[in-house]
């Protein structure tokens, strides 16, 4: 086995908790913070806020970053035009906690043979640190020691099976961002001492009875965690009330706790292909805090007085106690809804009306329209996909995504929103109240700028206004492309030039929604920033001022957030990716229909019209011409015949292979 060479120079980390990248000044020298990513030819190179260029790093002043790490980088000199190189200067921020891959023996010596690729080390593992582990085990390691000139030592943490085992794989993924299927012992003590405290009768005396209102939830068929309920009663005025009832996780998790403490450091729950990684032990998620049909559940509730133009005329929030009539699955509603008949008819129709005149009214305030195709895996008894489909999202989806954004909405807006009748004491207005929003910056100008030309090569002509395209003109567009193949791959451009919505205590709107107020109020089973709104709701209804020494706090909580979520949404992404190459590996030879996705000056990048899985067809491969990626009009052209393949091109494809290890599929054009 060939041993990869460690690098030197290297500095402890020093871990922060502010997430935001930065450029300082240290005695002069320029120095970044940004997220190294490794390139080939022994280059890295760390993209880093305010520039839409990177610093290139030579490996040898990779200083022990891994990809994906934030680091801090100092510029060198600048050379006339050259790329801009530097050094790694600290580790921010490991991206990984550890990782997986297969145990090996070379040489009487123990290694880690890593699934990801990007890892350019070896890991030797000594003989006291296998944790009983064989040769060709599938396991997960961590980091112990690195000194300067010496490969990485660690020690085997979980042996997970045997390569290509579908829970080895799932599990793997899993870990390396940090999440566990398994719970502390002290947290899942108090889990279960939570289930065994009688119902406290003066608790529920305190909160508002909607037992007797009708109410449901609407959720996918194989969900187990119920987050949400919507109560709905036509009053006598001809106007309704529409309550959209939360689960009171906070009732149950509460600051200080081992419960808190293992939620704040999750964040977020996992979902993975043939599993969900719950952010609180099962015992709340599926059961205290789930809002089961026939059980009364305590709920923290938004509830409004609607007229029938979906306007809200009176809002209300606190706690409350519900009793879900109904349990329906999104395909059970959207039958009800579109053929008018079953459990809930009226109301049903009702919500639908109303939902669809918010979501227009949202599109007329500027949101953007951005829904794009998810899989589903049908996977067999060893986890082995046995069937990829799109998933269908229809007016059910939409009726509750359109309530729990009212709801969000009206929370943020209710706490963070100025009171006009607040006097000012001395000139100056009270200080704004602490909350964790959830916010999505305005497009940057440069990549607007670059999303306007890809449009244009793709023949589609959007001016720019004030730096940035309308986002009428965004949504026109893809109203026009509904149904055709390159409507895919223009919504990911879109998607790419936009900013990433995180959590922030400072509030700046949400560009994507088009609202001034948003947060994260409805899924606290799964989110923790959830959870922490529902404690600041309680305190502002309870007219208790959160100091302001406490803003710290609740900036770390939103940083934290934002990175679990992130974290969570590439795992989420690999196991896609690794079911779909899986998927495709037992169909090598068979052929398909296709759409050409992406452009390469070596390939393009196709996608299976009915799985989504995307491949590699090489131009080298493209029988009959020389073919060559024209950039300018992002096409690949025939040298001879001139014969142009463009983004949304269908195709016929053939399957050549599948790698599970690099997790790519090439195809050839039939």
């Amino acid at each position: 086995m060939q041993k990869k060479k460690a690098h030197t120079h290297s500095r402890p980390a020093h871990p922060k908790k502010d997430d935001h990248k930065k450029i300082t000044q240290k005695n002069s020298v320029k120095t970044v913070e940004g997220m190294f990513s490794v390139g080939g030819k022994g280059l890295g190179y760390v993209r880093y806020m305010g520039s839409k260029e990177s610093i290139e790093i030579d490996q040898k002043f990779w200083n022990r970053a891994l990809h994906g790490d934030t680091v801090e980088a100092k510029f060198n000199p600048p050379r006339a035009g050259k790329q801009q190189t530097g050094e790694i200067i600290r580790i921010v921020r490991r991206a990984k906690v550890g990782f997986a891959g297969t145990l090996v023996l070379d040489n009487s010596q123990y290694f880690l043979l890593p699934s990801d690729p990007k890892l350019y080390v070896d890991i030797t593992i000594p003989k006291d640190k296998l944790n009983s582990a064989q040769v060709g085990d599938k396991i997960f390691v961590k980091i112990t020691e690195w000194t300067d000139g010496k490969n990485p030592v660690g020690e085997i943490g979980l042996v997970l099976g045997k390569p290509g085992e579908n829970n080895a794989e799932m599990q793997g993924i899993a870990l390396e961002k940090g999440f566990s299927e398994d719970f502390p012992a002290d947290v899942l003590a108090e889990a279960h001492a939570l289930k065994d405290e009688p119902v406290d009768a003066k608790e529920l005396a305190t909160r508002r009875d909607f037992r007797k209102i009708k109410t449901c939830t609407i959720d996918p068929s194989d969900a187990k965690d119920f987050d949400d309920a919507i109560s709905f009663q036509e009053l006598p005025d001809g106007n309704y009330e529409v309550g959209i009832h939360i689960a009171d996780v906070s009732h149950y998790v509460r600051p200080g706790t081992a419960l808190d403490r293992e939620a704040r450091e999750r964040a977020t729950s996992l979902y993975l292909v043939d599993r969900t990684v719950p952010m609180l032990p099962e015992v709340l998620s599926n059961d205290l805090c789930s809002l089961r049909p026939n059980e009364d559940k305590m709920t923290m509730s938004a509830v409004f007085v609607m007229n029938k133009n979906a306007e809200v005329l009176e809002s209300w929030f606190g706690r409350t106690i519900i009793h879900s009539d109904k349990r329906f699955t999104y395909e059970e509603a959207e039958e009800v809804i579109q053929t008018g008949k079953g459990p809930w008819e009226k109301e049903l129709g009702i919500l639908n009306t109303l939902a669809k005149k918010l979501t227009k009214k949202r599109f007329q305030d500027g949101a953007i329209s951005l829904d794009t195709d998810e899989v589903k895996f049908v996977l067999d008894e060893k986890g082995v996909p046995i069937k990829v489909y799109k998933k269908i999202r229809g007016d059910s989806n939409r009726l509750v995504e359109e309530f729990m954004l009212l709801a969000n909405r009206q929370v943020a807006e209710y706490i963070g929103k100025p009171d006009p009748k607040a006097k000012k004491v001395n000139g100056v207005a009270p200080e704004e109240n602490i909350f964790v929003y959830r916010i999505h910056d305005n497009p940057d100008p440069g990549k607007m700028t670059e999303l306007a030309r890809y449009l244009a090569h793709m023949g589609h002509s959007l001016k720019l206004e004030d730096g940035a395209i309308p986002s009428r003109e965004l949504n026109a567009l893809l109203e026009r492309l509904e149904g055709k193949d390159e409507r895919t791959a223009i919504a990911t451009a879109i998607v790419r030039s936009m900013a990433k919505a995180i959590y922030s205590t400072k509030n700046i709107g949400h560009y994507g929604l088009a609202f001034n107020y948003y947060t994260h109020f409805t899924s606290p089973i799964r989110r923790y920033p959830d959870v922490i709104v529902h404690r600041l709701l309680m305190e502002y209804l309870g007219n208790r001022k959160i100091a302001q020494s406490h803003l710290a706090e609740y900036e770390a909580v939103a940083n934290q957030s934002s990175r679990r979520e992130k974290e969570a949404a590439d795992a989420e992404r690999a196991s896609i990716k690794y079911k779909q190459v899986e998927y495709m590996s037992s169909r090598i030879g068979e052929e398909f229909d296709g759409a050409i996705s992406g452009l390469t000056e070596w390939g393009m990048y196709v996608e299976e019209r009915e799985t989504k899985c995307e491949g590699m067809v090489k131009l080298r491969d493209i029988p009959g011409d020389y073919y060559m990626f024209d950039e300018k009009h992002m096409a690949a052209i025939g040298k001879k015949t001139k014969k142009t393949y463009r983004i949304g091109d269908k195709v016929r494809i053939k399957v050549m292979s599948a790698d599970m290890k690099k997790k790519v599929i090439d195809y050839r054009l039939v």
